[in-house]
């Protein structure tokens, strides 16, 4: 069905499910929503699947023309989002009318938003998966961001929950200075003691260089033993990246599979979306946890979801 036609894409608006997984071997990374968490949230209210297909839009400026009738649910960043110019609701679900026009206006705080519909965007799946991987033009709407004129389709579904809204102790507040909890590791035995103490006790700055597939920070240089390089190995999802610069790189959703520079630790998963909601700017600090502690934040993580989706359905 033919459900939304793009007015005004915004600087970067793309479809996007949780990832392609199982090809990294091959060079091709997960790609997928930056923030899982508002995503998934933004499925269960609309009635979806948690993986369906959902637009992930990125600062401001995005606005869509409804061509039939549903319900959609916003979540992640604070968009200022109106639907015919009246302030839009977020983290619940809304019903929409054909006609109707959806607007993300200025940043008010985090930096990406989700729009979820009920049935989910329609689109072919390319290596299993709907996510948009522009690099390589694979997934989503011909491998692209999305443009003026293009026409979205979404899945035929049963009616979904309306008026359905996520408590407020489970949504969010994004912040301009976040910390992130790491696991040190697997190289930061090529690092001093000073650089892991300076890497662990100093405050760093997003820079412009920050898109989906790493976060380049600002701030005092990491010393290394010896030298940045090592053989190319695997990168997971927020591992930290420390070149001949001494400056750290987060790596991220659409990062390159392998590479040759050593990694002084990895972000825990569940931290990677508050991650997702920062720009340019905006102030980073780390703390180092064990796999234990790491592993138990997992639990708390899913078991949040789990409790949202069941209150959600009753």
């Amino acid at each position: 069905m033919q459900t939304f036609e793009v007015i005004q894409p915004g600087p970067l608006t793309t479809i996007q499910d949780l990832g392609r997984y199982g090809y990294q071997q091959y060079g091709v990374p997960p790609s997928g929503a930056m923030d899982n968490y508002a995503f998934r949230i933004g499925n269960l209210l609309v009635g979806n699947d948690e993986t369906a297909a959902s637009l992930e839009i990125t600062l401001f400026g995005s606005q869509l023309r409804v061509l039939q009738d549903t319900v959609i649910a916003v979540t992640g960043a604070d968009l200022a989002p109106t639907l015919n110019s009246d302030s839009l609701p977020r983290w619940e679900s809304i019903p929409v009318r054909h006609g109707d026009i959806i607007s993300f206006g200025s940043l008010k705080s985090g930096c990406r938003a989700y729009l979820s519909v009920t049935g989910g965007i329609n689109v072919s799946k390319v290596m299993s998966s709907a996510a948009t991987y522009t690099r390589a033009r694979i997934g989503g709407l011909d491998g692209r961001a999305l443009q003026k004129g293009d026409i979205l389709l979404t899945f035929a579904s049963i009616p979904a929950p309306s008026e359905v809204r996520v408590p407020s102790e489970y949504v969010p507040k994004y912040s301009c200075q976040i910390e992130l909890r790491v696991i040190l590791g697997p190289q930061d035995d090529y690092f001093t003691e000073d650089g892991i103490n300076t890497f662990l006790r100093s405050e760093y700055t997003v820079s412009t260089q920050a898109d989906r597939m790493g976060y380049c920070l600002e701030g005092p240089p990491i010393q290394h033993r010896t030298t940045a390089d090592i053989i190319s190995d695997g990168i997971p999802l927020g591992a930290v990246q420390v070149p001949g610069d001494g400056l750290p790189i987060i790596l991220l959703v659409d990062r390159q599979t392998t590479g040759g520079y050593t990694k002084i630790a990895t972000v825990i998963s569940v931290d990677i979306p508050k991650l997702a909601q920062a720009k340019p700017g905006d102030k980073v600090r780390f703390q180092q946890i064990g796999q234990d502690e790491a592993q138990i934040a997992l639990q708390e993580y899913e078991q949040r979801i789990e409790t949202i989706k069941h209150q959600l359905s009753h």
